[in-house]
């Protein structure tokens, strides 16, 4: 990003993959410096966080073409949604959410791939968006009885202004699909079809989910239908930024050493008892010499269930999702300990949930909900994976001294 003589504020208003300190690579075209208004854009990083990018295009061959980009030694993108032709590239729905831990969780004889493969290939789909001069090719689910259909917005973008999106069952059907709503900060989407002979899923509780917990990927890497991996979950929270400004994504991620590759975006991650506990979304990969893109290398990002059932109600509901904000504008050019609210009297938004918490201009904020934090982006992502209206506590720095906070998560003005 480029080098400005004042300090440029950051905007933690959406999300990023939080795990490490810092957000992780993913595969999309490289993202550039978002506006840094703190209740409606995305904000830019200050530290070269894990970038998304989004994967290359099926062309009726099994070869991929995206920009990459290098971000902390690692490239990243959105793993499926290929993107073809590029330049290098308000109802309700009742939805089946499993209470409780999954009794299978962590057990390597509760389950089997191949039942899970059985039970759930058929509530897949493979999503084709076309619009805009290009072509998307990426995975889905079937959410519930009314025929709601979730994918990622990268898979779906290219369809964004009066495109085609098409969606393949598991039987080789072909339905036409409208676009219900999507938000690009959560890289979400929620597709309508002719519910007629489609069998929904049944949502699980990402909450319940432990490191080693045994997982399994279902969708269409490289155009290739009812594909089936499994693994383990390797990480939880792991920060993770994918897209560019326009439509940066912000990933409070699930990481998973299921092979997840172009394709696979928008599929589901489910645990051993076939539940679903995330929509894979992103790929971490290494720096290639050609600068062309690759496929797994054991690091590949899920968004959150808990996170997809919410953020998909309100699509379903309004057609938009709602952004949890505190109100600042963050110091880009700080490297310190924590992240620096800028030293500017409009950094903190008068009313906002900051200044009732008394933040100040120049404050330093150390932990969020106890939880250190070293980045923009890595705060960004803990708020965007709370609810507006939920009351969280930060940790503040001012003159040497530290003290705890409290302040309620409000919505965005975007």
């Amino acid at each position: 990003m480029p080098e400005t003589d004042e300090p440029r504020p950051h905007d933690p208003t959406q999300e990023i993959p939080t795990g490490a300190t810092t957000p992780l690579p993913v595969t999309e075209p490289a993202p550039s410096t978002p506006p840094a208004h703190a209740t409606s854009t995305p904000p830019a990083r200050a530290t070269a966080a894990p970038r998304a990018r989004r994967g290359p295009g099926w062309a009726g061959a099994l070869t991929m073409a995206v920009a990459s980009a290098t971000v902390a030694g690692l490239l990243g993108g959105y793993t499926g949604g290929w993107l073809e032709d590029q330049d290098d590239d308000a109802g309700t729905t009742s939805v089946s959410v499993a209470s409780g831990r999954p009794s299978g969780a962590g057990s390597s004889t509760a389950g089997s791939v191949a039942r899970i493969a059985d039970e759930v290939v058929p509530s897949v789909v493979t999503i084709r968006a076309s619009g805009s001069g290009e072509q998307g090719v990426g995975s889905g689910f079937v959410l519930d009885r009314q025929g709601h259909v979730v994918t990622n917005n990268h898979v779906v973008a290219a369809a964004a202004d009066g495109g085609r999106v098409t969606v393949q069952t598991s039987k080789g059907e072909q339905l036409d699909a409208k676009v219900v709503g999507r938000d690009a900060s959560y890289d979400l989407a929620v597709l309508e079809v002719d519910p007629e002979g489609l069998q929904p899923v049944t949502m699980g509780r990402s909450s319940d989910v432990v490191v080693g917990d045994e997982v399994v990927a279902v969708g269409a890497p490289l155009g290739l239908s009812g594909s089936v991996t499994s693994g383990i979950v390797s990480a939880l929270d792991r920060p993770v930024t994918a897209g560019r400004d326009d439509d940066r994504s912000y990933l409070n991620a699930i990481q998973t050493d299921a092979a997840i590759n172009p394709g696979n975006s928008g599929g589901p991650l489910l645990d051993m008892d076939g539940r679903v506990i995330g929509v894979n979304s992103a790929i971490a990969q290494l720096p290639s010499a050609s600068g062309g893109q690759g496929g797994s290398i054991g690091l590949g990002f899920a968004i959150p269930s808990d996170q997809v059932v919410r953020i998909a109600d309100e699509l379903i509901r309004t057609g938009r999702a709602v952004h949890p904000v505190i109100g600042v504008q963050l110091d880009l050019q700080y490297s310190g300990e924590g992240v620096r609210v800028l030293d500017r009297p409009e950094a903190v938004e008068a009313s906002g949930p900051a200044a009732k918490a008394g933040i100040e201009p120049g404050d330093v904020i150390t932990a969020f909900e106890g939880r250190p934090v070293s980045s923009p982006d890595a705060l960004v992502v803990l708020i965007r994976s709370r609810k507006v209206g939920e009351t969280v506590a930060l940790t503040i720095r001012r003159g040497g001294a530290e003290k705890d906070v409290k302040m309620t998560l409000e919505a965005s003005g975007d």
